[in-house]
């Protein structure tokens, strides 16, 4: 990991080089035609993509269709330790997400003039939950929750099933969490696939989940088309520590970020030397145990950094600078640190929590901004589904007090029909 202290003349160049620049997937050549085969050919696009990426045959996208009996069924025979557990992660996202849904609003303002919001969900939600080197039960739970508690109609779901393996946690989460289809399809495909809709894939409203970088480029793609949640990045977690932090427990975090893949970032940050010392010898000895060492470990060497500070403020102030996906306030009084913080995806507090609590089932969404993101966005949620209308009325007077301020600003803008319209309103229709 490399080291770095605040005191370093050249500190803040340093830490942009090494850090979280912001890293949106550019959409090249490659996803552009991938872009135009699903458009042009739908379905047969699809079919050709699936034996070519997934290696599994089919005569027809209908037959990657898994139906509802097998998710339950999957349920139904999963270890029981294992569907507790995934009952258990449901129940927990779902109470959260109840929270976060919007309500509408309407208000008669003293001229009688009526104004407000009403808040509707989405059509159709498209969710897609990569399956390559794993089985992601908990990113179609923290997906699909979301958008069912919004009150989505129709949330489809597409995972790759490489070689027809299906993974029946994922069945099995699509049971628990509500989903309507589920589609054994993979890559940048899938994603296009729900954006632009084929003859069996429905045109979704709102396309979320995470992916590589053909994923992520395909949703760049798409933004502004359909709705998406994020241009996601590697992962990333910045802890902030002081003396009463456990060094094990800083190194077990900095590593469950770091098995992500070789490019996840991890960042300590702590006024003491001693902890820093401390946790870069464990994380030496810790991560030999790791079946994913090798992933660990370049992960580490590549974008792993120890700061050390003058004090927590200090800290806090990097932290906000950096604006990460996760921040841990390993602290003796975390709460008092909490009110500076400005950005950050989510923001555990204390020893006992830890962001792989949040990956799972504490409750809050584990997809969020990456990449120094968190400065202008917010984690998956339901207001990702909803969206707002706004809603306007005015009683007679209101309307005719209105018309002349009104008509001004429009002929001052150039607009005489604008104006006309609003003064029509100055009197009774004849």
């Amino acid at each position: 990991m490399q080291e770095l202290s605040t005191t370093q003349a050249d500190f803040w160049q340093r830490l942009d080089d090494a850090t979280f620049q912001a890293s949106q997937a550019a959409c090249g050549q490659e996803i552009q035609e991938l872009h135009a085969l699903v458009r042009d050919q739908g379905d047969a696009a699809l079919l050709d993509l699936t034996r070519r990426w997934d290696h599994l045959e089919a005569d027809s996208v209908s037959e990657l269709e898994i139906p509802q009996a097998d998710w339950q069924h999957a349920l139904d025979t999963l270890p029981a330790e294992l569907a507790a557990a995934l009952r258990l992660a449901q129940q927990r996202i779902t109470a959260y997400a109840q929270h976060q849904s919007l309500q509408g609003w309407q208000t008669t303002d003293e001229l009688g003039v009526t104004f407000g919001e009403i808040i509707r969900p989405v059509d159709r939600a498209g969710v897609y939950v990569p399956g390559g080197r794993a089985a992601y039960a908990s990113t179609l739970l923290m997906n699909v929750i979301p958008a069912r508690v919004a009150g989505v109609a129709e949330i489809i779901v597409c995972s790759p099933a490489p070689h027809g393996q299906r993974h029946q946690a994922i069945l099995a989460a699509c049971a628990l969490a509500g989903a309507h289809r589920l589609f054994t399809l993979g890559g940048a495909q899938a994603i296009l696939a729900m954006g632009l809709g084929t003859a069996t894939i429905p045109r979704c409203d709102v396309v979320v989940g995470p992916g590589n970088r053909h994923v992520v480029a395909a949703k760049q793609l798409l933004a502004g088309t359909v709705g998406i949640d994020s241009l996601a990045g590697p992962s990333e977690v910045v802890l902030i520590a002081d003396d009463s932090a456990i060094p094990q427990r800083l190194a077990w975090d900095l590593l469950a970020q770091a098995e992500h893949d070789e490019a996840a970032r991890c960042v300590l940050i702590s006024p003491s030397v001693t902890l820093l010392d401390a946790t870069r010898e464990l994380l030496r000895s810790l991560s030999r145990n790791l079946p994913r060492q090798a992933i660990a470990e370049q992960a580490l060497a590549r974008h792993g950094l120890l700061i050390h500070c003058r004090d927590l403020d200090e800290a806090v102030a990097l932290a906000n600078h950096l604006a990460p996906e996760h921040l841990g306030l390993a602290v003796a009084q975390p709460e008092s640190l909490l009110h500076a913080v400005r950005h950050a995806g989510t923001v555990v507090l204390g020893h006992h929590a830890c962001e792989a609590l949040s990956d799972y089932l504490a409750g809050p969404n584990h997809v969020l901004p990456t990449a120094g993101a968190a400065r202008h966005s917010s984690p998956l949620g339901v207001y990702v589904f909803q969206k707002r209308s706004s809603v306007l009325a005015a009683s007679p007077q209101a309307a005719a007090a209105l018309a002349t301020p009104g008509a001004l600003l429009a002929r001052t803008e150039g607009f005489e029909a604008h104006a006309r319209a609003l003064e029509a309103r100055k009197s009774a229709p004849s």
